[in-house]
């Protein structure tokens, strides 16, 4: 559909990923570039990251969170988080075996199971409940089958985060019934009031859960692929014996950039997000003078709409398309439970927003 309106003419534009438009930071490039001209880090690394790495995401993780772990039994590095969130299926998810996934939710987590013959079980995330899973909803039999259990907060579609509290509500869960917690933190610097906690700092977490972390959103680091995963230490070594007979780690110069950005001036962080609160503080009014009511952002850079009477997620999206030339994502995309809803991502240049705000106001539902 966007190929036919392009055809046509029409400039679109895209709201639609959640890919930060402005570069990383340039002390990180600056690593990089002079990392890459040492001949050492042109042969193969090691899977589980540089102990250098490793140093520095403990260290964060104990800034940040005030969050202690073990770098070198409790860290793993990562291609990215979106590829150690896959093979945490691989590593403990047995055909049969039960995975309870949010409901909307990061496609991969579903994914990951699906590919391992687990079978997902959904957890609906409701507005009623600030788009957190009610574990009182799950039957018993299902919380007894199951092997892992996915959150991810600040959430990505919904934008919500989690209070302390529903965090030891979960942990309380996955001890009753000996479930596995992996919580996606890949939005933990993205916030507009208080930093939202790790599940680590939760107690008892570092028992039976692990957290995956992503330099791709907090530093504009999408296409370089590097994150890490941190928590118990059993399941950090069963994901990291995946990825020894799967993947060759992470060029070294990649990582040394990845120290400079964990270590490193924090303030550009900061700036990123007074430019989402910008952005936000742009799209909101337009959207609510066209009725549409968007639920409370309170981490990430998307913005969840629900759909005005006689609109599906992806009906709206169509007109917006079609009508106006600006993209959006159906919430359906994200499970079932996200029909009635459609995802506006603010990683587009501010003048370009402007000018889809100015779009959106012509809009006729």
């Amino acid at each position: 559909m966007k190929k036919e309106v392009a055809a046509r003419g029409v400039d679109l534009i895209s709201l639609g990923i959640g890919d930060p438009d402005s570069p990383t930071f340039p002390h990180i490039v600056a690593a990089l570039q002079e990392a890459a001209t040492r001949p050492a880090n042109h042969r193969y690394p090691d899977y589980e990251g540089m102990p250098s790495f490793r140093d520095a995401a403990a260290s964060y993780l104990e800034k940040r969170f005030a969050v202690t772990v073990d770098p070198a039994t409790e860290i793993v590095s990562l291609i990215g988080s979106k590829e150690g969130i896959a093979n945490m299926a691989v590593a403990f998810v047995d055909p049969g075996d039960i995975v309870l996934v949010p409901d909307p939710g990061y496609p991969v987590y579903a994914i990951g199971t699906q590919f391992n013959g687990g079978t997902v079980y959904p957890m609906p995330l409701r507005a009623e409940h600030g788009f957190l899973p009610d574990l009182r909803a799950i039957p018993e039999e299902v919380a007894k089958r199951a092997k892992l259990l996915w959150i991810g907060y600040p959430n990505n579609p919904t934008g919500a985060l989690a209070s302390r509290e529903f965090f030891a509500d979960v942990v309380a869960f996955a001890d009753r019934h000996s479930i596995i917690v992996a919580h996606d933190n890949a939005y933990s610097e993205i916030y507009f009031d208080e930093p939202p906690p790790s599940f680590l700092a939760t107690p008892g977490a570092r028992d039976l859960a692990i957290e995956f972390h992503s330099l791709s959103k907090t530093y504009n680091m999408t296409g370089w692929r590097v994150g890490f995963a941190a928590g118990n230490r059993a399941l950090v070594a069963g994901l990291g014996k995946v990825k020894t007979n799967v993947d060759s780690g992470i060029f070294q110069a990649v990582q040394e950039a990845g120290i400079a950005a964990l270590g490193g001036d924090q303030t550009p962080v900061a700036k990123m997000r007074d430019l989402y609160r910008e952005r936000r503080d742009m799209i909101l009014p337009a959207l609510k003078s066209l009725g549409l009511e968007a639920q409370p952002m309170r981490g990430t850079f998307y913005v969840w709409v629900a759909c005005p009477r006689g609109f599906t997620s992806t009906s709206l999206v169509a007109k917006l398309l079609q009508d106006v030339g600006v993209v959006a994502t159906p919430g359906s995309g994200f499970g079932a439970a996200g029909e009635g809803y459609i995802r506006f991502s603010l990683t587009v240049a501010t003048p370009r927003l402007a000018e889809a705000v100015e779009r959106l106001k012509t809009l006729k539902l």
